[in-house]
Parts: C-alpha cells; sequence; structure tokens
C-alpha cells in the first residue's frame, strides 16, 4: 500500500516532536506521507518519538493514536536502504502463520513503512533479568518457533546463502577486525591458514540441509509478544544452512549462557526439526553430535562475520558501542577452534589481537 502524495503537496509538521532529522529534505517528505495516513487512521503526530535504531540506517519511531494504541514507523533512507525485502518478507511471516508487526502502510521509494506495534518488551533485556525457570521458558518457545519458520516460510525467489556469500561474510574478519581495527598484515603463511580455515567452514555449511535463514534469530530481536515470541529484523531472510538460526540464537552477541544450556536447547530444536522432517536423509537426522558439530562450525562462520561487522560499525560507521562485545565473540571462537582439530589453527590468528586465550568446553565429537 503506497501512501506517497505529490512532492508539491503542503503537509506542515507539528510544532514539536521528538525526533531529529538529517535533514530538511527527508524531513519534508516524511510529513508529505505521514500527514493524510495520520489523518485517516486516527495517529496523534505530536506524539511522535524515537523507538529503537539499529546497527544498519534504519530507524524506528513509535507514534501514538487517539484510541490509546501506537503505532510503529519505519525510516529507511534510500539508497542506503531498500524496504522491499523487508515488506516481502513480512508478509511470508503472516502467511506461515507466526508473529510479527503487520505492514499497514508504506511508501517503498522514499524508506517509510507504518508498523503494527508489538510493544516494548524485547527478549534480551527479559532474559537478562529472568529466573532460570523463566529463561528457559522463553527460550524454549523461541526455538519451537524457530522450527516453525523452518519448516512454515516460503524460499521461493530469495537470495541463496550460497559460497559467495559465505565467503563475503567472511572476508569481513580479516578486512575490518584484523587489519583496521588491530593493524595486522598477515604473511602470505597466516592468510593460507585462513583460506584453508574460510574453505573448511564454507564446506561445513553448504553440506546441510537448507531451509529459510532469518540470519539474526536472537534475543535482540524477538519481542515477548502474544503469540509469543515476536519477530523483528528479518529483511535479510535467504535460503541456506538449517543450523544457523539456532546457532545465532544460542550463542548470541550480546549475552551468553553456560555450554550445558546451549546443548539442552539445541537438543530440543534438533528433536522438534527431526519430528518436522526437517533434515530429510542427511545425516543430522539420526546424529546429534553432527549436527551440534555443523552447528558449531556455522556458529563460528557467523562470529568472524560478527567481528568483522562491529569493527566496521566502529570504524565506517560511527557506532563504537558494538566495539565492547569483541571480546564475547573471540571467546566464542577461540571455544569452537580449540575444541576440533580441522579449526585449531585458528587460534593462532586470532591470538595477536586477544592474547592467550583457554577455555573448557563440551565435545561431543
Amino acid at each position: 500500500m503506497s501512501s506517497a502524495l505529490p512532492a508539491s503537496s503542503s503537509h506542515q509538521p507539528p510544532a514539536a516532536t521528538g525526533v531529529a532529522w538529517p535533514d530538511a529534505q527527508r524531513e519534508a517528505a516524511f510529513w508529505r506521507w505521514f500527514t493524510p495516513l495520520a489523518a485517516q487512521l486516527g495517529l496523534q503526530a505530536d506524539s511522535l518519538a524515537p523507538a529503537s535504531a539499529d546497527a544498519s540506517f534504519r530507524r524506528y519511531l513509535r507514534v501514538q493514536a487517539a484510541d490509546g494504541s501506537s503505532r510503529i514507523v519505519m525510516d529507511a533512507p534510500p539508497p542506503q536502504e531498500d524496504v522491499r525485502p523487508f515488506i516481502d518478507i513480512a508478509g511470508r511471516i503472516a502467511a506461515a502463520g507466526l508473529h510479527a508487526p503487520a505492514v499497514l502502510a508504506s511508501d517503498a521509494d522514499q524508506g517509510f513503512v507504518l508498523l503494527a506495534d508489538l510493544g516494548r518488551q524485547l527478549y534480551l533485556p527479559t532474559l537478562q533479568a529472568a529466573a532460570p525457570d523463566q529463561a528457559d521458558q522463553l527460550m524454549r518457545e523461541a526455538v519451537t518457533a524457530l522450527v516453525h519458520w523452518q519448516r512454515h516460510m516460503d524460499g521461493t525467489g530469495l537470495p541463496a546463502y550460497d559460497d559467495a556469500l559465505l565467503r563475503r561474510e567472511l572476508a569481513l574478519f580479516p578486512d575490518w577486525c584484523v587489519q583496521r581495527e588491530h593493524g595486522i598484515t598477515w604473511t602470505a603463511t597466516q592468510q593460507a591458514t585462513w583460506d584453508r580455515l574460510c574453505d573448511t567452514l564454507v564446506a561445513s555449511a553448504l553440506a546441510q540441509p537448507t531451509v529459510v535463514v532469518h540470519r539474526d534469530w536472537m534475543p535482540r530481536n524477538l519481542m515477548i509478544a502474544t503469540p509469543n515470541p515476536g519477530i523483528l529484523d528479518f529483511q535479510d531472510a535467504v535460503v541456506g544452512p538449517i543450523t544457523y538460526d539456532i546457532a545465532s540464537l544460542l550463542r548470541d552477541a550480546f549475552h551468553s549462557w553456560d555450554e550445558a544450556q546451549e546443548i539442552d536447547w539445541a537438543a530440543r530444536w534438533w528433536q522438534q526439526a527431526r519430528a518436522a522432517g526437517l533434515f530429510g536423509e542427511h545425516d543430522f537426522a539420526t546424529d546429534f553430535g553432527e549436527c551440534w558439530r555443523a552447528l558449531e562450525w556455522m556458529g563460528l562462520q557467523r562470529h568472524l562475520k560478527v567481528l568483522g561487522i562491529f569493527c566496521r560499525l566502529k570504524h565506517r560507521d560511527g557506532k563504537p558501542a558494538y566495539a565492547a562485545d569483541l571480546p564475547r565473540f573471540f571467546a566464542y571462537a577461540t571455544k569452537v577452534a580449540l575444541r576440533y582439530r580441522e579449526l585449531k589453527p585458528l587460534v593462532g590468528l586470532i591470538e595477536p589481537m586477544t592474547g592467550a586465550l583457554t577455555t573448557t568446553a563440551f565435545s561431543l565429537r
């Protein structure tokens, strides 16, 4: 649904809101789109206020309605952002019977979307403050919703999480974390070691059964909602390895769990996925240990990518706060690298940036 008006239309903003705009042109474009929409839907334009921002150029604004309810506005400025994938995936999520913000109106050309509001209670702070039993229940609900996503999401026409994409993501680590953040230039021998590690991780990922992959199924992108959970930040969905999203959930960017707890939730996911037939004839269907190994290797690919992304956010995008979580990802990566013979050479590449790292972890191989 497009709510854009001609550029010549004049719609003045309210005298004051809590929202700052990067330039007058975008602010004017927003009010041309939003003012008639607010009148139509009973939205109180002067209540517009920041709701949240993310690691991209997108931000979210909350606006109150006359009936006491609220809506969310996505502000995703082109050309940095394209809201069309978000709108597409939101429709697929609804068709799959899952809970995500409904798209109420949009102007895709200008990057404005009006969404239903799932509330203010994110999974991440709730889990961080929760008693163990409550955290367990919330994570079980996230696991069950993930299996439903993997079983019912339509992946027709979505990009593939293919060899090229996996390698582009891995390249973020040497480009931004090794070179830019730490000022290290690898020798030819170190580069060859990295290339072999990339080959190993990519081969493992591509050997897995494929499903629709959210790509950020983690507590920061889940909401406490009815039905639970509400799902956010899904616009980058692709078709790819089945363990990617469960690895994202269990080894999160902003919160870590004891490994015994990770394995418990992974086993519950594995049991449900197997019952749903998601593994087909793959070895995963009969061997949880092999599935866990693939999950760890998939998680390592993600962790190396995120180390690069967080450093890029710091150096390119002026968002240094993300770098505070680099030690968590170095710890994840080291734990996995030390466990598996094929991955152990990674430790030698990491230690110049972290100092000597040791870890104790379970091995199911």
